[in-house]
């Protein structure tokens, strides 16, 4: 719980830093979102540079990031994911395509298979590299699997 909750501190303090800064200052909900996947991002980024031996092995720093995957997977995004919060009506303050709210939308799914994934990644994390790589792939294939159909092209 008290993880859940520091998590959520961290994507208020995160966007609300963003709109003071002047680094964002539009649409709430596409702001909690980026802040929220810049989570997953940071997260991501301490395991995948273990596995790719950019940074030593650290059991306890690779378990927090999978443990906060977990976290980050499980909080609710409905206040992130709004009707009207895509490209198509913001421009430039957002990448999501209005295909992500299309009635034929696997969004719901593999934000499933994201959080399936993380729980497994957890479960290895401080097992060591050999165990951690290969947990990685299906959390990296679900971020894919929504980024390609979802998320526009820089």
């Amino acid at each position: 719980m008290k993880l859940i909750l520091s998590l959520a501190l961290t994507v208020v303090v995160a966007s609300t830093s963003m709109v003071i800064a002047g680094g964002h200052d539009g649409n709430p909900a596409v702001t909690a979102r980026k802040a929220h996947m810049q989570l997953y991002q940071h997260n991501l980024s301490i395991l995948g540079n273990m596995a790719r031996g950019n940074t030593d092995y650290d059991a306890a720093a690779a378990q927090a990031a999978a443990d906060n995957m977990v976290a980050l997977t499980t909080m609710s995004q409905a206040g992130y994911w709004l009707p009207g919060t895509t490209n198509a009506e913001l421009g430039d303050e957002t990448r999501t395509l209005p295909a992500i709210f299309g009635a034929d939308s696997t969004a719901r799914t593999i934000g499933a298979d994201l959080a399936a994934a993380s729980v497994a990644l957890a479960a290895v994390a401080s097992d060591g590299l050999d165990a951690v790589g290969p947990a990685l792939g299906p959390v990296g294939g679900a971020c894919t699997a929504c980024h390609r159909p979802y998320r526009a092209r820089n």
